[in-house]
């Protein structure tokens, strides 16, 4: 799908998907539910958490090219319901004029520069597109009411997240491995990891076979890389061990 991510559409999922997000918040029963896959979090910080980042992103991306991102507004959100959807929708909408008025090919600061994803306002877009994404699984979950994610956008998810999250030049401390992700839809990945950093890989027909594998539908794979479900959801094939060890790494660059 990555491809096919036009600036235009981009912008046109971070709307969607956050509609899809409102809703799910509306739905639930209260905001002080639990929200199951963020521990200690209830659906109320969720919305606070989601809503002020792209408050923040919208700074980032209006700032242009830094050295580091402008401070984070300290402002909470209102604790009622109908004010919070509001003030959500605000949020949002100050994302989304940011990077409209940017364009895609801005620079800007962002936290994966060193890595696979552009350090530019069309990398920012497509990060929230998956971000709220993800907090609308954890919305609906703590709703009660979990709907099937866009099976394409689901494998797109699990291409930018190797893309930012598992790529670095920081050096992998264990022995090298790969990592092959595997999607029942037909799309797979390669993960390297060695003393040049983890970098995402194209996965050819002639490739050696991987340390570990995961298998599972690209969205059980980008709940598994986002930290949603476990090893045991996924079928694992290989050295179970590498996967424990990229959970625990924690890069310094």
């Amino acid at each position: 799908m990555t491809e096919s991510l036009e600036y235009s559409a981009l912008l046109q999922l971070i709307g969607e998907r956050s509609a899809a997000f409102r809703s799910a918040v509306a739905a639930a029963p209260s905001l002080d539910v639990p929200v199951p896959s963020c521990p200690e979090w209830t659906l109320f910080d969720l919305v606070q958490h989601l809503g002020a980042g792209q408050r923040w992103w919208a700074a980032i991306v209006a700032a242009g090219p830094a050295e580091a991102p402008p401070a984070k507004d300290a402002a909470g959100a209102p604790r009622e319901l109908e004010a919070l959807l509001a003030w959500y929708a605000e949020s949002n909408e100050l994302l989304l004029s940011a990077l409209r008025e940017a364009g895609p090919e801005r620079e800007c600061w962002t936290w994966w520069a060193a890595g696979v994803s552009p350090a530019n306002a069309w990398g920012v877009a497509r990060r929230r597109v998956h971000e709220v994404l993800v907090h609308t699984y954890d919305a609906q979950l703590a709703a009660g009411a979990v709907q099937p994610m866009p099976a394409d956008l689901a494998i797109d998810g699990v291409a930018e997240f190797l893309d930012t999250c598992n790529s670095t030049p920081a050096a992998w401390p264990h022995e090298a491995a790969t990592i092959h992700y595997h999607a029942t839809e037909g799309r797979s990945w390669l993960l390297t990891l060695d003393g040049t950093g983890a970098w995402p890989a194209p996965l050819t027909d002639d490739a050696a076979p991987a340390s570990a594998s995961a298998t599972g539908t690209a969205e059980q794979l980008l709940l598994f890389v986002w930290g949603r479900l476990t090893l045991s959801d996924l079928k694992i094939g290989g050295d179970q061990r590498v996967f424990e060890q990229l959970i625990a790494w924690e890069p310094e660059e």
